[in-house]
């Protein structure tokens, strides 16, 4: 015998992990919640995007551009500075 509630808990998660793993669009609640935490921090935020069960937002900070790996909690893992030289 199946139980319906596990299969609805199931049903429900399924679509979002797929969301997230696929790249697709952020929710605006967890978009307000990261640009919150990195304008917090100083940076202006140029983009926000979900791909491989992390979240990537490119920021900049002091003339500088960063890219942030956050994951589901959004706790930041990694941080790229872009060393590219401009002159």
């Amino acid at each position: 015998m199946r139980n319906p509630v596990k299969l609805l808990a199931l049903a429900l998660t399924l679509p979002a992990a797929a969301a997230l793993a696929s790249g697709t669009a952020v929710s605006s609640e967890t978009e307000a919640k990261l640009q919150e935490l990195l304008t917090g921090q100083g940076y202006e935020v140029t983009e926000i995007e979900a791909e491989n069960g992390m979240f990537e937002a490119e920021a900049t900070k002091v003339g500088k551009e960063y890219e942030f790996t956050l994951n589901d909690r959004l706790e930041i893992v990694k941080i790229d500075e872009d060393s590219e030289d401009d002159d």
